[in-house]
Formats: structure tokens, C-alpha cells, sequence
């Protein structure tokens, strides 16, 4: 997509005072409520409006259509997660592959599963037009760190690991969603936990060939 229509979902400005950043605060958490309610399709500018307690016209103030809405609330769940693999990734330097897999792969789940029912709602809103865009923008950042981890861990170069880091993100990230679409009740939700991480170790074990 090119570098304008990303734009022109973007916010229009940025809250400096304290008031201003609840009030946008105040949106966010309203277009989640929405999506909730009434799904993708049928939510509005004014029904979020209505939702916040603000008027249509300081919605605009921010946010000039629903799409940067979707975008805005897109990009501060999936920067969230990227932030909690990254965090996990370096707080443990030097660690072993075993290690590292479990700390990224229990960080991995716990911002997915922290709010499900809004990770499940914005699975819809990331197809939305512009949305894929953020979408690979933090999912490339966040495999990034992995790989480099994965390739410390390891002892591979970042060129060999980055197939198995790719592999790995995709299975972690495929296998929450199936489970958060499931309706991630508590038993599937407890089985996941155990089961993925057997799932990635014992992919990397036989993936990785430290030197």
C-alpha cells in the first residue's frame, strides 16, 4: 500500500495534555466496546462517539473515519505484543534455546490471552484496508528481535535461524488465534499453554543445529 493511503488512517494529531489523552483513551477503549457489540460492519463513528461520551466532532479531532479508529486501537494491541516478545527476548541474554522459547512463548499468550474477547474482535479489524500494513510492521519487528535471540541462543547465524524463527512466530501465532476463535474456553485455554510449548520445543530441537 503506498506510503499516502497509510496516512491517511493515521490520527490527525497526537493528545499533548492530559485531558486530551483521556478523551482519546476514551475512543479507544469505546471502539473496542463497539466492535463487541455490533461486529465490524456495523460499527460507526458515532456510535464510538456515543460510546466515549464525546461528540462526533471531537471524534474527528483525531480520528477523521473508522478506519484510522480501526488502525489506532490495531496498532496499540499488536505494539503490546510485539513489546511483551521483545521484552521476553531480552531479558534473557546468553539463555538457552529451551529457556528463551519458554519465556517468549509465555509472554507470547499472555498479551493475546490478557483481554481474549479484544484480541478476537481485532482479527476482523486487521483485514481491514490499511490495517496490513501496521500488521507487518510490528510482526517484522518482533521477529527481528526473535531471530536475533534464537541466533544467540543457538549459536546459528541470524541467515540460518530466521526460517526456524519464522516458523515458530507463525505456529505461536496461528495457534492462539484458532483457540481465541474457538471461544478460548478455560480448558482449551490451560491445554494451550501446555501443548504449545512442547509444539516449539520440539520443533526447535530438531530445527536448530547449534555449532
Amino acid at each position: 500500500m503506498k506510503a499516502a493511503a497509510v496516512i491517511a488512517f493515521q490520527p490527525r494529531k497526537t493528545p499533548i495534555q492530559q485531558r486530551s489523552a483521556v478523551t482519546v483513551e476514551a475512543i479507544a477503549e469505546a471502539t473496542i466496546q463497539v466492535l463487541l457489540a455490533v461486529g465490524l460492519n456495523r460499527m460507526t463513528t458515532t456510535r464510538v462517539a456515543q460510546r466515549a461520551g464525546v461528540s462526533v466532532g471531537t471524534l474527528y479531532q483525531y480520528y477523521p473515519n473508522k478506519q484510522s479508529l480501526i488502525y489506532a486501537v490495531l496498532k496499540v494491541h499488536l505494539t503490546k505484543v510485539g513489546q511483551a516478545i521483545e521484552s521476553a527476548c531480552r531479558a534473557n541474554p546468553g539463555a538457552s534455546v529451551k529457556v528463551l522459547l519458554t519465556a517468549v512463548v509465555t509472554a507470547f499468550l499472555d498479551a493475546k490471552l490478557q483481554r481474549p474477547e479484544v484480541s478476537t474482535a481485532l482479527y476482523a479489524a486487521a483485514a481491514e484496508q490499511g490495517s496490513a500494513e501496521i500488521v507487518k510492521h510490528v510482526s517484522r519487528r518482533a521477529k527481528q528481535v526473535f531471530t536475533a535471540a534464537l541466533a544467540e541462543a543457538s549459536g546459528l547465524p541470524p541467515v540460518e535461524i530466521e526460517f526456524v524463527a519464522l516458523m515458530l512466530y507463525s505456529a505461536m501465532a496461528g495457534a492462539i488465534r484458532a483457540v481465541l476463535e474457538a471461544g478460548a474456553p478455560p480448558k482449551m485455554v490451560a491445554r494451550l499453554r501446555e501443548e504449545l510449548q512442547s509444539l516449539c520445543q520440539s520443533y526447535a530441537a530438531k530445527a536448530i543445529r547449534p555449532t
